[in-house]
């Protein structure tokens, strides 16, 4: 599992030029699943996410976690996070996993944040065309990969 997490003021997903989602202060989350991923994966990550200290405590220093602040977290799949661009010009997304996979782990990993973080977990629409639109806050912004724990 990949992720990109960004701390944001606001984030928002719109598809059909409806908002689907919007969260104010927290987590924008896109991830990428891969066939290898299970649940181990899930409660990694999950348990990483919500502990992560990159929000400002009373002295500017970011020593805070999602938990600590009860920010909010939307979580958008995102396969093209495994794009491979190694040959050629046109990416290719042989590593993300098909829908029958991802679904039911991208939806575990809602289940799981919620219920490490007691709070609802706003989403996009898997698989759908969705329009994100975010303010990243300092900038943060920070690639967590379950296979590679030790980055």
């Amino acid at each position: 599992m990949r992720a990109v997490v960004q701390r944001v003021i606001r984030a928002s997903v719109m598809i059909n030029g409806n908002v689907q989602s919007a969260i104010k202060s927290g987590l924008m989350i896109l991830l990428g699943i891969e066939d290898a991923d299970g649940p181990d994966d899930i409660q990694w990550l999950s348990n990483k996410l919500i502990n992560l200290r990159i929000f400002n405590d009373a002295n500017g220093v970011m020593n805070l976690s999602l938990m600590e602040t009860r920010g909010d977290i939307l979580l958008v799949s995102q396969f093209t996070l495994f794009a491979a661009t190694k040959k050629g010009n046109r990416p290719s997304y042989i590593r993300a996993s098909k829908p029958d996979i991802a679904i039911p782990l991208y939806e575990s990993m809602i289940i799981q944040l919620e219920k490490e973080l007691g709070k609802r977990i706003y989403t996009g629409l898997f698989g759908a065309d969705m329009q994100v639109d975010l303010l990243n806050d300092g900038p943060v912004t920070i690639v967590i990969d379950t296979k590679h724990k030790d980055l």
